[in-house]
């Protein structure tokens, strides 16, 4: 094969790339530039969450850049790091979940206070579901770089959602920027490797489209009566498992 074309960024790099410029860029308003000025005030656990999802995003981008440069020693070192981040991740979501209701109800939002904890919830399960299937995939190349680029996708939407505070006459943000902009990164990926390839990997187009079709499910659910009736018990359960 031509050394030249080998060289050329794979999408993976890609999108590793427009992930961190996402993450950088959804988070200025509301988290950077508060911190910068003393005005983010959350529990350590937010903090945290914080560290641990930007790390594993900067992680997936110095993996792809560490394969493209055919660091293969380095890049199975740092995967060891991954689990810890993703753990990290995933535990935290948790608190964070909580969280975010203890301050929406104290703020007088009820009883759509509850609602935003099931998708972080699901989120937390989907993301650490993608990674540990990457784990157990590791010495199958063609999946296990699939499951990890899925389980970025699902770690960033909170991102890619922050960009309505750029664009606040979007008609509908939680469709536009927690559904759409979000997962068009697998939509991208699809048509590259159908351009590239003929063919879609079945991880990237089974899962893309699971993934793809439960957030639809969860947008369409959103703020319904079994949706808030869920939310509710989801949130009385880990007070109770926290209570333990």
């Amino acid at each position: 094969m031509d050394t030249a074309l080998r060289k050329r960024p794979s999408y993976f790099l890609m999108i590793s790339i427009a992930g961190v410029l996402a993450a950088f860029i959804g988070f200025a308003k509301t988290f950077f530039l508060p911190l910068s000025t003393g005005d983010f005030k959350a529990p350590v656990v937010v903090h945290v969450h914080g560290v641990c999802a930007f790390a594993w995003i900067i992680l997936f981008f110095v993996q792809n850049i560490c394969i493209h440069r055919r660091r293969y020693i380095l890049h199975k070192r740092l995967g060891v790091a991954g689990i810890i981040i993703a753990a990290g991740v995933f535990i935290t979501l948790f608190f964070v979940g909580r969280y975010t209701v203890d301050k929406q109800l104290a703020n007088g939002i009820t009883p759509s206070g509850y609602n935003d904890l099931p998708g972080v919830i699901t989120g937390a399960v989907l993301f650490f579901g993608l990674v540990c299937a990457g784990i157990i995939n590791r010495k199958r190349s063609s999946y296990h770089k699939r499951y990890l680029l899925l389980a970025t996708v699902v770690v960033l939407w909170p991102a890619w959602f922050r960009f309505r505070h750029y664009f606040p006459n979007v008609p509908y943000p939680e469709y536009w920027f927690a559904l759409v902009l979000p997962y068009s990164l697998i939509v991208i990926a699809w048509i590259w490797e159908y351009y590239k390839y003929g063919a879609i990997h079945p991880v990237l187009r089974w899962m893309g489209l699971f993934i793809i079709t439960e957030q639809t499910l969860e947008q369409l659910a959103y703020d319904s009566s079994i949706w808030r009736m869920g939310a509710k018990w989801l949130y009385g359960f880990l007070y109770t498992a926290g209570s333990v």
